[in-house]
């Protein structure tokens, strides 16, 4: 049996156990499994120390996992955190960002390939993996809008290590930071963007919202009534796990398809539920 699992904190609700489950299944991967564990960050060395063939990691662990693996990408080093952890053939781990990939990807998926000055909410590390994403799609200036600028030093300088000069704003002037902007992108986790949902949708700039449920939020809601493209974090889950698959399993071919099926029919279940 080759195992792989989802740690963070919390995980309960984590869809990755079924877009790889799906993936093992269409692959016909039966000697695989995908569990999901509670893990903090004081617990991940003992994590690392089990049978496991793969890791995905979400908060409170992507910089731990960076700084304890063996081999690092040089993309998971310059965003400053790994979400992917591969066991080596030889023992330790090797640490990847498939973040930014899933950025890439759900913002093709929206029509949206290419971007010159780009707003970012929060300032988090998904929002270092958004940098690093708006660096590849060719931007050339980056403004990161959040509570206290003073906490975003380490995220805003993610940029540069791309080629992205990157200012940090306080909400209060996110107006004037959306002037000449032709992409806003939300790494606010819930409802956090509501504040500003009225002045991002008045903007009509094309917007991506890293949060996949519940959906819409309401920030999405007021971009789509405005007619806006939105790209949502279901494309981006989806895609970072597609990356994930191919890293874990070496099957370089990954049936998406059928990952996106079983989680849009979870999700929809999920809602069903509430």
């Amino acid at each position: 049996m080759t195992r792989a699992a989802v740690l963070g904190s919390p995980i309960a609700h984590s869809l990755s156990p079924v877009l790889h489950r799906a993936a093992y299944a269409a692959l016909g991967l039966a000697g695989w499994t995908y569990e999901r564990h509670e893990c903090v960050e004081d617990g991940l060395a003992a994590f690392l120390a089990r049978d496991f063939a793969g890791l995905s990691l979400t908060m409170p662990l992507k910089r731990v996992a960076l700084d304890s693996a063996d081999e690092r990408s040089d993309l998971a080093v310059k965003t400053g955190g790994a979400n992917t952890l591969v066991r080596l053939p030889g023992g330790g781990w090797s640490a990847d960002n498939t973040d930014v990939h899933g950025i890439v990807q759900a913002l093709a998926e929206a029509g949206i390939t290419e971007v010159d000055r780009v707003v970012v909410l929060g300032g988090g590390a998904t929002a270092a993996s958004v940098l690093a994403a708006a660096s590849l799609l060719g931007a050339e200036r980056a403004a990161l809008a959040v509570r206290t600028p003073a906490r975003a030093a380490e995220t805003a300088a993610v940029g540069p290590r791309f080629g992205l000069p990157t200012e940090v704003v306080p909400f209060a002037e996110l107006e004037s930071a959306l002037e000449g902007a032709d992409l806003v992108l939300s790494t606010l986790p819930g409802d956090a963007a509501a504040p500003y949902a009225a002045l991002v949708a008045a903007s009509k700039l094309p917007l991506f919202d890293a949060i996949y449920a519940p959906w819409p939020t309401a920030l999405a809601r007021a971009a789509l009534a405005e007619g806006t493209t939105v790209a949502n974090g279901f494309a981006m889950l989806l895609h970072q796990a597609v990356r994930q698959v191919t890293l874990m399993t070496g099957v370089a071919d990954v049936p998406v398809a059928a990952m996106r099926a079983a989680g849009e029919a979870e999700l929809a279940r999920r809602a069903a539920a509430r």
